[in-house]
């Protein structure tokens, strides 16, 4: 309007036949199809107005710690502006508008820790904001304390899925898999093992990272995902070291995502069992 057009002229324009199309109030896209994915955040961003941020899942794709379209995009307004949140824009009025972000062009994203919070406290389920978590600490592009810190500054409601997740993560469990494999032990009320622990040779060489160790017992408790064996080389690499932690006295258990879901009885007794019958020869020994 600035700029000479008339409310006619826009609604000619973005109507039927027109060169353009309404993507969000007041805002259009000059083309006609699908909108590519910084096209969409840039409209959201635009639709939130001057000084807003995108945040959340979306964030994380612009940052390039997730390729996957959001569906939503997550964006940050100042507390005293009323914006309603319609189609694919979600506004979220905020006292603590990020005083730093990451500059794509003429696209704004909250930074790593901001986002993957954020992505976290609107997560549907644990199950999702595990994934987010985890996934963003275990490529090493938001460390735990930067998460413990905004987990603090944050508000309180809507914070739980953050603090369970968080707390895994800190724990040593570094996927979604491994934290139903945590969750399960811990339920179960078996003895608390080290997760995600580092055994050494006796020469203080590194011999493996295990998911679950028990080291009174000597036992070790894996998740074998599917993806890690898809070819000779990783099923080779996987024997190889399974070979060298029995050559050390070392009982791996190995069980499939699958089995921790669907038959969790029969994972919590062969844990206990080989505990049971480790600890006995031990305490013979």
């Amino acid at each position: 309007m600035a700029f000479g057009l008339t409310h006619s002229g826009v609604s000619r324009r973005a109507g039927q036949g027109g060169r353009w199309q309404w993507v969000l109030p007041g805002v259009y896209a000059a083309v006609t199809g699908d909108l590519s994915a910084d096209q969409r955040d840039m409209a959201a961003l635009l639709y939130g107005g001057q000084g807003s941020v995108i945040t959340g899942p979306a964030a994380l794709r612009g940052l390039r710690i997730t390729g996957a379209t959001a569906k939503k995009v997550d964006v940050l307004i100042p507390a005293p502006r009323q914006r309603q949140s319609t189609e694919f824009a979600a506004m979220h009025r905020s006292t603590r508008l990020p005083a730093l972000f990451v500059a794509e062009g003429p696209l704004r994203y909250a930074m790593a820790p901001r986002a993957v919070a954020d992505a976290a406290r609107f997560a549907g389920n644990l199950t999702e904001a595990r994934a987010i978590v985890a996934g963003a600490v275990q490529k090493s592009r938001c460390p735990i304390h930067l998460l413990t810190a905004e987990l603090s500054a944050g508000p309180v409601n809507g914070s739980r899925l953050l603090r369970i997740a968080l707390s895994e993560v800190a724990d040593g469990v570094l996927s979604v898999a491994e934290a139903d494999f945590r969750e399960l032990i811990l339920r179960a009320g078996l003895p608390r093992p080290v997760f995600n622990a580092l055994i050494r040779r006796a020469d203080g060489s590194v011999l493996a990272v295990v998911d679950a160790w028990w080291a009174e017992a000597r036992v070790a408790g894996e998740v074998d995902s599917r993806e890690w064996h898809l070819s000779p080389a990783d099923w080779e690499r996987t024997m190889r070291r399974h070979n060298e932690l029995a050559r050390c006295g070392v009982q791996v258990l190995h069980f499939s995502p699958r089995q921790i879901k669907a038959e969790p009885r029969a994972v919590v007794a062969a844990i206990a069992g080989a505990l049971a019958q480790r600890g006995n020869r031990a305490q013979a020994g």
